[in-house]
């Protein structure tokens, strides 16, 4: 085997791992791409929806500014005895009911978006691990590969240095050879 077939070889070796790199780079981004699309491909229902938009609202500033601009117009209008008298005098009764049905309609309501929103996240946990769990294996991988790499050119180093070597002694045995035929001036 000669220096040139060496060379050959270890360039072959080395797209050969240039290959089986990139084919991990792509493996890595159809398994990203199906982690997307499964939660893409989740279809809520009406119910769902509408859950998920009242849970919105509920826990937002824009809910509570609102319902505190309601609740403090009508204890100033039961108070102020406006136009017909009031129609829920002060300890608010009639209030207090529709702030109990409020909260006892809003609580499932926000309870179901969460469980919702718990099991998204559930999912997205698995898919992350899954996704850390292929990295270390492709990591595991790409040391093995790397090691096989460094033996192959260990291997092919030895190679050309035993060939320089042939090469010396035979450059060496040439120049002794010349040196006992020609005189010594």
């Amino acid at each position: 085997m000669n220096i040139e077939e060496i060379l050959t070889s270890e360039k072959i070796h080395l797209q050969k791992m240039h290959e089986l790199v990139q084919h991990s780079i792509n493996e890595e981004n159809l398994l990203s791409q199906k982690l997307l699309e499964t939660d893409e491909e989740i279809s809520l229902s009406l119910s769902q929806r509408l859950a998920d938009k009242i849970a919105s609202f509920g826990g937002s500033w824009k809910f509570i500014i609102s319902f505190l601009s309601f609740m403090l117009l009508w204890m100033i209008y039961n108070v102020s005895y406006l136009f017909f008298g009031p129609f829920d005098p002060y300890p608010f009764i009639l209030l207090n009911l529709c702030l109990s049905c409020l909260a006892a309609l809003q609580a499932p309501i926000i309870m179901m978006s969460q469980n919702r929103q718990e099991e998204k996240d559930r999912r997205r946990a698995i898919n992350d691990y899954m996704i850390n769990l292929k990295s270390e294996l492709e990591v595991r991988n790409l040391h093995e590969k790397i090691d096989l790499l460094i033996a192959d050119q260990m291997n092919s180093l030895f190679e050309i240095q035993k060939k320089q070597l042939e090469l010396l002694d035979k450059i060496q045995k040439q120049t002794k050879h010349k040196d006992k035929h020609e005189p010594i001036e």
